[in-house]
């Protein structure tokens, strides 16, 4: 048993009653509610999350030991060897994420200030090592204060675009705790090219940019060679993000759940507009930085005008704009993979492949391996399992180069960075507005809580 009764009753909360118990509560404690004949006014002063509450939400973000590499090595018809290292890293995450990409980052708003979280090593003891204490001091080392105040819109601007609807009554409000998700897509979008490029012969497809006539999107060596199947066409435009998006709400869905599991209000709703947030040059003389992320602007081209339907005029200088990376004190906190970070499109693509088979990467790691496998495995997979071949990476590259030639950006057909336009809201509940209203207000958990955490 854990030596505090909050934590101890999370730890052994059933995640049968967790899953059937959720349900979305949006009055944090000192709201009121404007609704006829319901409306209601609290007499109770607002209650900020504790440190140690913010701590476990922080942690059910965050990495959770290390993912196993259980996939077949060849083919068990042909024997051909199958791409078996696919992953960009092998720290476990408390979400999926496609070939592990992890491209989920977090900011956390509470009273205090606006944090970026970043990535710590997991907890070698997983759970079984959680203390009070120990959750804090994670906690502690994965903040980063971005802002010294809760990031919102000026005054009272909380109107469209910044918030949504009723959102702008309940929302990011004192006394709450908001973690916000962006997603950087440029790591994923050139190793998932890179996995989609090792199907079979006469399986692998040939990219088409649907943004410029359908011509093939840099690869016509490839084509003539025979090494890509011209009658698989895939355009552009139809891989999107790479499916890296998807982590973001499987991760959010977990802190939804951990908030029930507390005996919190969790409420997933439309954030602040994500250009306004992240501080897209559009919106910053109206809203000021925010988040201050930086942002790369295409140079305009005539034939944008058929691509892209822009126009080299003042309303539109940034209508291509898009986010590349996030500093803070001279520190890269996001780092997309693309111009401006670096100088080609080439040196991006070599840069990831470093990441995964370069000498400090994290296939050329075999004491990370060691902690993974049993006895000798380690060493097996990593001599075993086969690498990008060199035709892959040079078709790829050309892809990427293509890209960035062609329309001034990478990726083209979506962000390198950006938000799927979501926050989850976590708070104490308003008890007596619940309680007054509907008859399943709460649940027990909800209705435990204060005597399991804030009982002194």
């Amino acid at each position: 048993m854990v030596d505090h009764p909050g934590l101890d009753a999370f730890l052994k909360q059933p995640l049968s009653r967790t899953l059937w118990g959720r349900r979305t509560r949006r009055v944090s404690r000192g709201s009121d509610v404007e609704a006829g004949s319901m409306t209601y006014k609290s007499s109770n002063e607002r209650a900020p999350l504790c440190a140690l509450e913010e701590a476990i939400l922080i942690a059910a973000t965050g990495a959770s030991g290390l993912t196993m590499p259980d996939r077949p090595f060849a083919d068990p018809k042909t024997g051909d060897p199958i791409m078996a290292k696919p992953n960009l890293m092998m720290q476990g995450r408390t979400a999926g994420s496609p070939d592990n990409a992890q491209g989920t980052h977090f900011f956390m708003i509470n009273d205090s200030g606006t944090y970026f979280l970043r990535r710590i090593e997991p907890l070698a003891a997983g759970v079984d090592g959680w203390t009070p204490e120990i959750l804090i001091e994670r906690a502690e080392r994965t903040k980063v204060k971005v802002l010294d105040r809760r990031i919102d819109v000026p005054g009272d601007d909380r109107d469209f675009p910044a918030y949504l609807d009723s959102n702008r009554f309940l929302s990011n409000l004192p006394g709450t705790t908001i973690f916000f998700p962006v997603v950087d897509l440029s790591h994923q979008y050139i190793n998932g090219l890179m996995y989609l490029l090792t199907q079979p012969e006469k399986a692998r497809p040939a990219f088409v940019d649907d943004r410029n006539f359908y011509q093939p999107a840099g690869i016509k060596k490839w084509i003539k060679s025979g090494f890509l199947n011209e009658d698989i066409k895939v355009p552009l435009g139809l891989i999107k993000q790479m499916r890296t998006q998807i982590e973001a709400d499987l991760l959010v869905q977990n802190l939804f759940l951990v908030t029930e599991a507390l005996g919190l209000g969790g409420w997933i709703h439309g954030s602040i507009s994500p250009p306004v947030l992240m501080g897209d040059p559009k919106f910053r003389d109206r809203y000021g930085n925010m988040l201050d992320f930086d942002y790369q602007s295409p140079p305009w081209k005539l034939m944008d005008i058929l691509r892209w339907h822009t126009l080299p005029i003042k309303k539109m200088e940034h209508i291509r704009t898009h986010a590349t990376s996030l500093r803070h004190k001279g520190e890269y906190l996001i780092k997309a993979k693309c111009p401006p970070n670096y100088d080609s499109m080439s040196e991006a693509v070599d840069t990831v492949m470093a990441g995964k088979f370069g000498p400090e990467g994290i296939y050329k790691d075999t004491d990370l391996f060691k902690h993974i496998y049993k006895e000798d495995y380690g060493d097996r997979y990593l001599a075993e399992a086969a690498e990008y071949g060199g035709e892959v990476v040079e078709c790829v590259r050309a892809i990427c180069d293509y890209i960035y030639d062609t329309h001034g950006r990478f990726p083209a057909h979506c962000d390198a960075i950006e938000a799927p336009g979501i926050w989850l809201q976590t708070h104490h509940i308003e008890e007596e507005y619940y309680d007054r209203f509907f008859k399943n207000g709460k649940t027990d958990v909800h209705a435990a809580h204060d005597s399991r955490w804030h009982a002194s």
